[in-house]
């Protein structure tokens, strides 16, 4: 039986760690691709030789050639600059696009039944660029952020309500930053409403934590960003791909009428499984909730039209 075929873009931080987690997991061979000369080399021979130790037993190679990832079954594209001082948002986001781009038609000429898992930021607006340029149908074009965002969550409500992050049940929409939209009024711990355990305020707290969950964590390590959880996030999707698990969970995907919105890239629930994109999960909003996730919808617009100069 032939194994799945995972490829990274992307060799840094988050990329060698989801390396990292796919290979413990043993969820198929992993081919690491980066543009740095000797980066992904180095880091799967290191990571293929903690096999033996780890009990693990897959194929792990790191290249610069994009021939090395022919007939990948699921593609995560982690590969972009951070933005650096002096440098505006509009800047960061063409410069994002064009490395987005670039790699996209590449994995898209070696792999062109391949599932995209898009990590790269501004996450939303860096789906649709690769939607656009893959051609692929939006099932095999996805974005990770609603579930790393949604950990964060539900991390910061366990040790709020001190209950293990196990019984914690929560979700994030909307998009990555400050437009996302914590689901309050769906979370619950082991089915029990959020509100029976924490007041108001201190979940109004969690959701400004939350959408700051990423600058907290640059702000400790001074230089540099967060990767564990983002990566770990990244490949429970890519396991639910794998494993046609049919998990439903929050992520970014381009909407077609649901929701009122119709070809962006939004955080909305999906069921994901073999074929990508299975269903997404339409719920019955409130007016609040309805206004935040327009407004989410509302930022991405804007950054669609900064990248098409409109």
């Amino acid at each position: 039986m032939k194994r799945p075929k995972i490829t990274i873009v992307g060799a840094g931080n988050v990329g060698a760690t989801a390396a990292h987690w796919i290979a413990s997991k043993e969820l198929g061979d992993v081919v690491l691709i980066d543009i740095m000369e000797g980066i992904p080399q180095g880091k799967a021979l290191d990571l293929k030789q903690s096999g033996p130790v780890e009990g693990f037993d897959c194929r792990i190679i790191g290249s610069n050639d994009y021939a090395a990832t022919e007939n990948s079954d699921v593609v995560v594209i982690t590969a972009g600059i951070p933005r650096k001082p002096g440098m505006s948002r509009d800047d960061l986001l063409k410069i994002n696009a064009k490395i987005v781009g670039e790699v996209t038609a590449q994995v898209a000429k070696y792999s062109p039944q391949s599932i995209l898992i898009v990590v790269s930021n501004p996450l939303d607006a860096m789906a649709h660029v690769a939607k656009k340029v893959s051609g692929f149908p939006r099932n095999r074009v996805l974005g990770m952020a609603g579930v790393l965002d949604s950990a964060r969550f539900k991390t910061f409500v366990a040790e709020a309500a001190d209950v293990s992050v196990e019984d914690v049940h929560g979700f994030v929409y909307g998009g990555h930053g400050d437009t996302m939209v914590p689901m309050t009024r769906f979370c619950s711990i082991s089915g029990v409403p959020l509100e029976t355990f924490l007041s108001k305020e201190k979940i109004a707290e969690i959701v400004e934590r939350t959408k700051n969950g990423g600058i907290e964590i640059v702000n400790y390590l001074k230089a540099g960003s967060a990767y564990y959880a983002p990566s770990a996030s990244v490949v429970q999707m890519v396991e639910a791909i794998i494993k046609d698990k049919k998990r439903v969970l929050p992520c970014a995907v381009q909407l077609e009428g649901e929701y009122g919105i119709n070809g962006l890239y939004v955080g909305v629930l999906a069921k994901i499984g073999s074929h990508g994109l299975e269903q997404v999960i339409e719920l019955q909003l409130n007016e609040t909730e309805k206004t935040m996730l327009k407004k989410s919808a509302d930022s991405v617009q804007g950054l669609i039209q900064v990248l098409e100069g409109k």
